[in-house]
């Protein structure tokens, strides 16, 4: 059974920054995706960031100004680095995996069928 988990959420004043941690654990072999979305107040779920099977990273947006996602495959982490965090960064952040035969790790939410629970990131101003 595939479990994803979050870790590192919190809350943070404008400026600040914060690192997240998503644990993935089940998959028989490493033939899966991991990335990380966020869901705003009264928004759709939204990508944020992921690393392709052969180690490209992909941002939603600008984001790579800001955040870096790196993996940690030996502890089968997926880590997000955020920087100069904004008010409007503010959002439930959840992890996902989804099993694959591609090299290529999507942003699209629809393609993820394990879920972990959300960390909560507050950002005040």
């Amino acid at each position: 059974q595939v479990q994803v988990a979050e870790s590192g959420g919190g809350s943070v004043q404008s400026e600040g920054s914060l690192t997240l941690s998503c644990s993935v654990s089940g998959y028989p072999e490493e033939k899966y995706c991991i990335a990380w979305f966020r869901q705003l107040p009264g928004e759709k779920r939204e990508g944020v960031a992921t690393i392709d099977r052969n180690g490209s990273t992909r941002y939603g947006g600008s984001l790579q100004y800001r955040f870096t996602v790196s993996r940690d495959r030996a502890a089968n982490l997926l880590n997000l680095r955020m920087t100069m965090l904004r008010p409007e960064d503010t959002a439930m952040y959840y992890c996902a995996a989804g099993g694959t035969d591609d090299w290529y790790c999507s942003l699209k939410a629809p393609e993820y069928d394990n879920w972990g629970q959300g960390t909560q990131v507050i950002v005040s101003s």
